[in-house]
């Protein structure tokens, strides 16, 4: 087994001629595209045309941003790799007032389902352009979305770029060694306690050193996206990203009413860790991510490959068999190296009906767990890989569904199978990752919130973040954490922040852990018949609003009941921990 992903399926490299062919293809299709948008006739035939290339390009820009992309992840110091995403970057600029004319064509069809009747492309994509009338309201002219578009790539986009690249080339001096931040991240898992606060100690002192250009990026971004809403008419950046997640504030209310109401049982979790680990003042932060318990056990890639196998056969044969295939033919990129990215993603080539998968694996059983979330991922990407190709992009909130729903099973089974004294190891786990989706990605929530208030008057420095940090902290975790030992950094090492083009991408972490937690229970009440109806909702979440998602699974996801629910199991399986 590899230890290392293969994109020789999608370019051999730079210098594979298919790369610089399909480059001029796009070329070739966005000048098409260029005479297409200049026909302003709400015919069928436009649609049609519009549709079709649209379809031949997203083909194109899907391969060749996800070679380069992916491959920068790996290899963030590589400028051969910069110069191509800035071209590729520079060519959906140029595009972007074509782009924006198409939308406002699609968006001024008014008889979407007469037509729909006569044109199966149109049938096919008539969710796309009822989404589209919804978008018009907010388009400001061609010229003008193109002029942002354009500048998004020395603006936004570029202080995007600088924090990833600061961040996965900053060297953090330990143990008489230089590591990377995502190594040194890692650390935070050590049994030894030692390990653990040096590591954390280690990572502040790195971070100091970037905090200040990595401030400016935070300040630039949330000002740019800020200013973009209001010229929009987008009452806020958060209704922005609503309405970019084809989801409700109703629902948003309902689930934050509900973590709110849930956050005395997370912190009564980690005050009994803190005990257990000998601490009298709440758990230090360092200590978060401690192992407590006995579960001691190292996994190789190929155990780590036969556990999830085994498990995720029995859930479905489907799952099991893509996990097989996923460790088998080179799809995942293991363990840290210097300007590779840390944390973890998975990437969907649907063209190729295959996605890649980034770890930073350490053999743990939390990196295990961490494959089976990205694997979650991938299996999302199978059941929408024979959708229509612009009926493939599905909103934030429920991309982090299956791959929740996966990280419960496989704890589901573990703890089935684990001798008494690995119980509490496992429970620890389990929880640790859940007061991580909802009481820290509370505590995210604030903060950006606070952020962009602050923001439209104020240039926020390093020091003023690191304080908005930790009262957000202090606000989330409340007595569970020991307020002298925070992370004043969070917001500095967390790339969610610092995208310009899709804001808070913190709820849907909550809005996954337990949409999927509530999913977990139907399944666990219904066998292997709620399987069917779980494929099918995730090969439509690309055609509905999330509503409508837990809908055909019988949930209304605007009451804070379901919330409720998902949420009393899991402070159930706190008091288990605290018993034990």
């Amino acid at each position: 087994m590899k230890n290392e992903w293969n994109l020789s399926c999608i370019y051999t490299g730079l210098d594979d001629p298919r790369y610089e062919q399909d480059i001029a293809q796009l070329q070739k299709e966005l000048q098409l595209a260029h005479k297409t948008a200049q026909n302003k006739s709400v015919t069928r035939e436009n649609i049609e045309n519009i549709l079709a290339g649209q379809e031949r390009c997203m083909l194109l820009i899907e391969k060749l941003f996800s070679y380069v992309s992916l491959s920068l992840s790996t290899e963030a110091t590589n400028g051969a790799l910069m110069a191509q995403q800035a071209r590729l970057s520079r060519m959906m600029a140029e595009a972007e007032a074509d782009s924006a004319a198409e939308t406002k064509i699609l968006g001024s069809v008014t008889n979407v389902d007469e037509l729909a009747k006569e044109s199966p492309l149109i049938a096919k994509y008539a969710f796309l352009i009822k989404e589209a009338q919804k978008k018009c309201k907010h388009l400001l002219s061609d010229g003008e979305e193109a002029i942002i578009a354009a500048m998004d790539q020395t603006g936004g986009g570029a202080w995007g770029d600088l924090q990833s690249y600061l961040t996965s080339t900053l060297k953090v001096p330990y143990d008489g060694k230089t590591v990377t931040l995502s190594e040194v991240r890692n650390l935070a898992y050590d049994p030894d306690a030692s390990v653990r606060k040096a590591a954390y100690e280690a990572e502040l002192a790195a971070c100091e050193k970037i905090e200040d250009s990595v401030a400016f990026s935070l300040n630039n971004i949330k000002s740019q996206v800020t200013m973009l809403c209001r010229k929009k008419g987008y009452e806020s950046p958060l209704a922005m990203t609503l309405e970019q997640s084809r989801m409700s504030r109703e629902t948003l209310d309902a689930m934050f009413s509900a973590v709110k109401e849930y956050l005395p049982a997370f912190r009564k979790y980690l005050r009994k860790k803190g005990e257990l680990l000998g601490h009298g003042n709440g758990l230090p932060f360092y200590d978060l991510f401690a192992p407590v318990g006995h579960y001691d056990r190292k996994f190789s890639l190929e155990q780590a490959r036969d556990c999830l196998v085994e498990t995720f056969n029995e859930l479905t044969p489907e799952m099991g068999s893509m996990m097989q295939k996923a460790f088998d033919c080179e799809w995942i990129d293991f363990y840290p190296r210097s300007g590779k990215s840390g944390g973890a993603f998975c990437a969907g080539l649907s063209w190729l009906k295959q996605s890649r998968i980034l770890t930073n694996y350490d053999g743990t059983f939390g990196a295990v767990d961490t494959l089976a979330h990205e694997l979650g991922h991938a299996y999302h990407n199978l059941q929408i890989e024979n959708e229509p190709p612009l009926n493939r992009e599905y909103p934030m909130p429920v991309a982090e569904t299956a791959s929740t729903f996966n990280e419960i099973h496989l704890g589901a089974k573990a703890l089935a199978d684990a001798k008494p004294e690995e119980k509490i190891a496992l429970l620890d786990s389990d929880l640790r990752e859940k007061t991580q989706c909802v009481v820290d990605i509370y505590s995210r929530y604030l903060f950006e919130t606070k952020v962009f208030e602050e923001c439209q008057s104020n240039f926020l420095m390093a020091k003023d973040l690191k304080e908005l940090m930790l009262n957000c902290q202090k606000e989330a975790y409340g007595d569970g954490l020991d307020p002298d030992v925070l992370h004043p950094y969070m917001w500095l090492c967390k790339s969610h922040y610092y995208s310009s083009g899709f804001s808070f991408y913190n709820f849907p972490y909550a809005f996954g852990s337990l949409f999927a937690q509530g999913l977990y229970a139907l399944y666990q009440e219904q066998g292997q018949a709620f399987i069917a109806n779980y494929r099918e909702m995730l090969r439509t979440t690309a055609v509905h609003t999330i509503e409508e998602d837990g809908a055909m699974l019988g949930i209304d996801l605007t009451k804070k009941d379901f919330w409720v629910q998902s949420l009393e199991a899991v402070a159930r399986e706190i008091e288990i921990f605290c018993k034990l």
